[in-house]
């Protein structure tokens, strides 16, 4: 795993409030890649927060967003899927 992408990580999941929520929509997102209101719906967690924190791991490049607008999917990002399968 690239050092930046441990770094990004790291804050992200450990060092910073949200933390356990993005680790809970990794891991389902890793199992079953699915759309804002799949997740919340999944997960039970409210839709603005799920679309915070998707938002957030997209620009951090964590996930990557496929297709546009409501049914947009949401998958991890290939490093971080490689990374992930190699762990």
């Amino acid at each position: 795993m690239k050092s930046s992408l441990r770094k990004k990580l790291l804050w992200l999941l450990f060092a910073s409030k949200g933390g356990a929520t993005r680790m809970r929509l990794l891991e389902e997102i890793k199992e079953r890649p699915g759309n804002t209101y799949e997740l919340s719906r999944r997960l039970r967690l409210n839709y603005r927060t799920v679309k915070y924190h998707l938002e957030l791991m997209q620009e951090h490049g964590l996930v990557e967003r496929v297709g546009e607008g409501y049914g947009a999917v949401y998958t991890l990002a290939d490093e971080l899927e490689e990374s992930w399968g190699g762990a």
